[in-house]
């Protein structure tokens, strides 16, 4: 029998063994992925239901730009003091406790904005449920660590943080929908059916939480014997060609000064993600439309794209095993939608294609930079780190609608405020390529 034939028929170990372990991956975010993408789904819809909110309740409550966005920013504050906490309590607790505490409280708190009647209010409110809400998100990262090795993470994050942008798809249109059809219901006005609708979905999911995930590989009864004995072997693999972890502790990372630049490239990106989640339907609405319906719709527009554009940016990293000029060319792109969009303030076709080049860039920093944290923290570190990265970065969160709102106030126009976050996006990716090198990144290039 020929050499070659047998050969080709017969598959070599290694390729059988890849095969498997596809197979087995497959498997995996099948199981794990839709449900934690729809848990962030609702996570980020209560996080940015704010935005759609202040159509309504602004003036409903006598508010002016500069309180809401206070009020919209004050949100990470709580959510940075508790998630290092957070993170921490998953790591020795597990995931499925740590994430039904997170849900039920989160959910809660979001339904009980319907009853904001003053600033004070609204400020505890929005600090209550970052609070609450803290380390869902990094807690999800590193959930992630505990079954996928470092060169898949970009594009399952990609497919998780998507959600981001379903968000949005989704969250336009249903809250413009709820704020228009259901006002005066019950002597209630939309926004107020708004919060409550779109906050208990998180209790519930919080609930199946408990019944649909488990803490480990070692612990999940769909997995054979086999299968996790693949996933111990795929890790360990990984851990082995990225060498031994650079810190030994939390101590340590808190001590390495590209933890620092690490975390504000990650301020920078974060401040205008929510340029985006939280004034996209005001700059809609200024170009001269009342209705909450169409501006929802409109806005479903760009997170859309943003969703395409975040999830094949993410694989494209992943094949190519590079990450810093994929995040850094990214934020620029998202810099530059920003501003040509501010500067078609009389044409709303040509500025929603701004808009949505804004999305793709912004968006898609968020699953390329976490790549990039998993990869250079490892073992006892990683939860904390992971998490002091996110707090520290998520102040941006804060700073992007607050500086808005306030140069709103004062100009009239959130065109200087865009100006002021694409700057910012731009230095951080710029101290991000001078100040993390692709060797500490402990990934090579593969072309």
């Amino acid at each position: 029998m020929n050499t070659d034939t047998t050969r080709l028929a017969v598959p070599l170990p290694q390729e059988g063994a890849a095969d498997e372990t596809a197979r087995v991956y497959r498997k995996i975010t099948l199981r794990l992925v839709p449900f934690l993408f729809i848990c962030y789904v609702a996570s980020y819809l209560d996080r940015i239901n704010i935005g759609f909110a202040q159509l309504q309740m602004k003036q409903d409550l006598g508010f002016s730009d500069a309180v809401y966005g206070l009020g919209a920013g004050i949100f990470f504050f709580g959510y940075a003091l508790f998630e290092v906490p957070s993170n921490l309590l998953l790591e020795k607790f597990g995931a499925r406790k740590t994430l039904l505490r997170i849900m039920l409280l989160w959910g809660l708190t979001s339904a009980g904005m319907m009853f904001v009647t003053t600033p004070t209010q609204l400020y505890a409110a929005r600090f209550l449920l970052g609070l609450f809400e803290a380390g869902f998100f990094p807690g999800i990262i590193l959930y992630f660590t505990y079954w996928y090795p470092s060169h898949m993470r970009a594009r399952i994050i990609a497919l998780f943080m998507s959600g981001m942008a379903v968000a949005g798809i989704i969250g336009g249109p249903l809250s413009g929908w709820i704020m228009k059809d259901l006002a005066g219901v019950n002597g209630w006005a939309g926004w107020q059916w708004m919060f409550l609708l779109e906050g208990m979905p998180a209790v519930a999911l919080g609930l199946l939480v408990w019944f649909l995930l488990c803490d480990r590989p070692a612990e999940a009864k769909w997995l054979s014997a086999q299968e996790k004995d693949v996933v111990e072997r795929t890790l360990q693999r990984d851990r082995q060609a990225l060498g031994p972890s650079r810190h030994g502790s939390l101590k340590g990372a808190l001590r390495d000064p590209k933890i620092y630049i690490l975390a504000f490239a990650y301020f920078a990106f974060i401040a205008g993600t929510y340029v985006i989640t939280f004034w996209l339907p005001t700059i809609i609405k200024g170009f001269g439309l009342a209705d909450p319906l169409r501006i929802g719709l409109l806005t479903a527009i760009p997170y859309v794209i943003g969703a395409i554009g975040m999830i094949a940016l993410g694989k494209h990293s992943d094949r190519t095993r590079e990450r810093r000029w994929h995040s850094a060319c990214a934020a620029f792109l998202g810099g530059a939608g920003l501003v040509a969009a501010s500067l078609l303030t009389g044409n709303l076709p040509l500025a929603l294609v701004a808009l949505s080049f804004a999305t793709i860039g912004i968006f898609a920093t968020m699953p390329l930079f976490w790549a990039m944290p998993t990869a250079y923290l490892s073992g006892p570190a990683a939860a904390g780190g992971i998490a002091l990265i996110n707090s520290i970065g998520l102040i941006g969160g804060f700073v992007s609608p607050f500086v808005i709102g306030w140069m709103k106030t004062v100009t009239g126009s959130v065109n200087y405020g865009l100006y002021f976050v694409t700057g910012l996006m731009v230095l951080g990716a710029i101290v991000l390529l001078a100040g993390v090198p692709a060797e500490a990144l402990r990934e090579k290039r593969t072309g």
